[in-house]
């Protein structure tokens, strides 16, 4: 099976050298938990593996991602100057890789666009987030991520989907992204003796023998996302505070 290596090396091991090809992954977590880094990563090994690369941004503008991309020592600037990178921005743009509304068919005709114009061959595609798209009307997600897959499966793309985290239910933003993907890459956090804990689970990936444990990752100065030992953390360790619980409840959302 062909796999694409996710541009962290340490993460790939633990899924058989990567994600396979043609794969529609989601990545979740709460923010600040490394998603977008990790999104980065795999857009900069696509670019040094000689893939075509789609890079679409909700949350920040296009120039936060390649100011971000280089400070780990990615020139993502060269990439879409070399015709090996398109940067979509839903945000800030005013040009033709701006997504003018979160509609979701706009959304794939822009992708689509985009991968026409950079031409055939083995071609990445990040979505940062994809939650953006069904803020207003949660309950579509599962159908918004069905029409995704479906349709972008047919273009030879490899595809991340980052996904907002609910603190309420443990899962991402609106029923369904999780059961649609062929992967799920989850990123938590957590709070030990007063310092931030990042962590990632290889949580499900179709074809794959993956580990089942959760693992401690730190975002690194000029290097970026490194995984590194498997930790016995517990579900205590990351549950909500009694207090945090007893305001969700108020708000009359179920807290497990």
């Amino acid at each position: 099976m062909e796999r694409l290596s996710t541009g962290v090396p340490s993460l790939d091991k633990l899924m058989d050298g990567g994600i396979p090809k043609g794969f529609f992954v989601a990545v979740v977590g709460e923010p600040g938990t490394g998603k977008t880094i990790l999104c980065i990563h795999f857009i900069a090994e696509g670019i040094s593996s000689g893939d075509y690369n789609i890079y679409v941004t909700t949350e920040e503008s296009r120039e936060s991602i390649i100011n971000q991309a280089s400070q780990f020592g990615f020139n993502f600037n060269k990439a879409i100057n070399e015709g090996r990178l398109i940067l979509i921005d839903a945000l800030m743009g005013d040009d033709e890789w701006t997504l003018r509304h979160l509609d979701i068919d706009e959304l794939v005709d822009i992708v689509i666009r985009a991968k026409k114009k950079l031409g055939y061959g083995r071609t990445r595609l990040v979505i940062d987030s994809v939650s953006a798209f069904w803020l207003a009307k949660p309950s579509m997600a599962r159908q918004y991520s069905y029409t995704l897959k479906k349709i972008l499966s047919k273009w030879d793309l490899t595809t991340l989907v980052t996904s907002q985290y609910a603190i309420s239910t443990s899962e991402a933003f609106g029923f369904g992204v999780e059961h649609v993907a062929d992967g799920i890459i989850r990123f938590r956090k957590s709070i030990k003796n007063s310092m931030l804990r990042r962590y990632v689970l290889i949580e499900k990936m179709r074809q794959t023998n993956h580990s089942l444990f959760l693992y401690e990752v730190h975002i690194m100065p000029g290097k970026g996302l490194v995984v590194t030992a498997p930790t016995m953390l517990r579900k205590e360790d990351v549950a909500l505070p009694e207090s945090v619980k007893k305001k969700i409840k108020k708000g009359g959302y179920k807290v497990e």
